[in-house]
C-alpha cells in the first residue's frame, strides 16, 4: 500500500510539480463537493414532516409566519433560485434588510437581486478559481510554488468574488451623484408646481416625469413616492422610506423639512422657496470646491508630462556639446 501511495505520489510531482498531491486531495474534495451539492438541494422534503407540523411553519397568533424562510419563499415563489435560496440569501433578517437596501440604493428593485448577487460572486469566484487552475496547470511551472498558485489561481478567485461587489458599490456611487446632481432642478420644479397650485403629490408625480430625461434615478424615486401616496400609503412613512433608500443627507433635510411643515402646518411652498436656495448655493459650492481641486490634480499630471521634455529640451545640446568635448 505504501508503494502504491509512493508511486501516486511521483507521478503526480512528475506532473505538477512538487504540491502534486496537495493539489489533487483539493481537487478530489472540490469534485465530491460540487456533485454532493445537487443531491443536497434537489432533496425532497419528508411527507412525514408536515404530517408532524415544522414549528417552523406555523404561524404566529397575529397568523403571519414567524420563520423568514416561509416569507423568503412567498415572496420569492416562481424563481430558479428558489432551491439555492439557503445559500444565495442572508438567513439572519437584519443582514436580509441590509442587503435589500444596499441593492435599492444601487438600483435594482428586482426582488431576486439579493439572490443573484450572491450567485454572481459564487458563479464568478468558482468560474476564475477553475479558469486560473486551467492555466496554472498548462503553462510549464505553474504550480510548482505557492507563490504561482496564490498568483495564478487565488487572485483570479478572489478577483472574481469581489467583482460584484465593486460593481454594486461604484453603481450606488454614480447614482448618488446623478441624484445629488439633479435634486436642485427638482426643488425648482417642485416649487414652481406648488405655487401653481398643485398639492405636493400632483408636484412630485410631475417633476417625476419632467425629471425622466434629465435625472432618470430621482425621477423614478419621485414616482414611488407619487404612487405609494396615491396607493394610500402614509405620507410621512412614504418620505422616511424614500429617505432610507437613498441615504443622503440633502434627501434627509428634504423629507424632514416636508415632514415638520405638514405637521406645524406650515406653507410648504415657503419651505421649498428656502430650501431650494439652499441647494442652489450647494450646488454651486460644490462645483468651487471641484474647481479649486483641479490645480491641485494637475500639478502631479503637469510634472510628469511636461518638465521631463522640456528639460530635455534645454538641457539637451548642452549635454551632448559636454559629452562630444571630452
Amino acid at each position: 500500500m505504501s508503494a502504491l501511495f509512493t508511486q501516486i505520489d511521483a507521478v503526480l510531482a512528475a506532473h505538477f510539480g512538487p504540491l502534486g498531491l496537495p493539489l489533487a486531495a483539493g481537487g478530489l474534495g472540490v469534485m465530491i463537493f460540487v456533485s454532493a451539492l445537487p443531491i443536497v438541494l434537489l432533496k425532497q422534503r419528508d411527507p412525514f414532516d408536515r404530517l408532524r407540523g415544522d414549528p417552523a411553519d406555523r404561524p404566529g397568533r397575529d397568523g403571519t409566519a414567524r420563520h423568514l424562510g416561509a416569507l423568503r419563499a412567498r415572496l420569492g415563489k416562481g424563481s430558479r433560485l428558489d432551491r439555492f435560496a439557503p445559500f444565495l440569501e442572508p438567513q439572519d433578517q437584519r443582514q436580509m434588510s441590509q442587503a435589500r437596501l444596499r441593492m435599492l440604493r444601487a438600483g435594482y428593485r428586482s426582488r431576486h437581486a439579493v439572490r443573484l448577487f450572491h450567485a454572481a460572486q459564487f458563479l464568478l469566484g468558482m468560474g476564475m478559481l477553475l479558469a486560473g487552475t486551467a492555466y496554472a496547470a498548462v503553462i510549464p511551472g505553474g504550480l510548482d510554488t505557492l507563490q504561482s498558485i496564490a498568483k495564478h489561481v487565488l487572485l483570479p478567485a478572489a478577483a472574481g468574488y469581489w467583482l460584484p461587489q465593486y460593481w454594486v458599490t461604484r453603481r450606488i456611487a454614480l447614482r448618488q451623484e446623478a441624484i445629488i446632481a439633479g435634486f436642485p432642478d427638482a426643488l425648482d420644479m417642485l416649487l414652481v408646481c406648488v405655487e401653481a397650485g398643485q398639492s405636493l403629490d400632483q408636484s412630485m408625480a410631475r417633476v417625476a416625469r419632467e425629471l425622466g430625461a434629465t435625472c432618470p434615478p430621482l425621477a423614478q424615486e419621485f414616482g414611488i413616492v407619487s404612487q405609494e401616496v396615491r396607493a394610500g400609503k402614509d405620507r410621512v412613512s412614504v418620505l422616511r422610506d424614500m429617505s432610507e433608500r437613498l441615504g443622503l443627507a440633502d434627501i434627509t433635510s428634504f423629507t424632514t423639512t416636508i415632514i415638520q411643515s405638514a405637521t406645524f402646518g406650515t406653507s410648504i411652498g415657503d419651505a421649498l422657496r428656502v430650501y431650494s436656495a439652499e441647494m442652489r448655493d450647494k450646488r454651486v459650492m460644490r462645483a468651487e470646491e471641484k474647481a479649486n481641486a483641479l490645480p491641485t490634480k494637475l500639478t502631479l499630471g503637469t510634472m510628469l508630462f511636461t518638465v521631463p521634455p522640456l528639460l530635455v529640451i534645454l538641457i539637451g545640446p548642452s549635454m551632448y556639446n559636454i559629452v562630444e568635448n571630452f
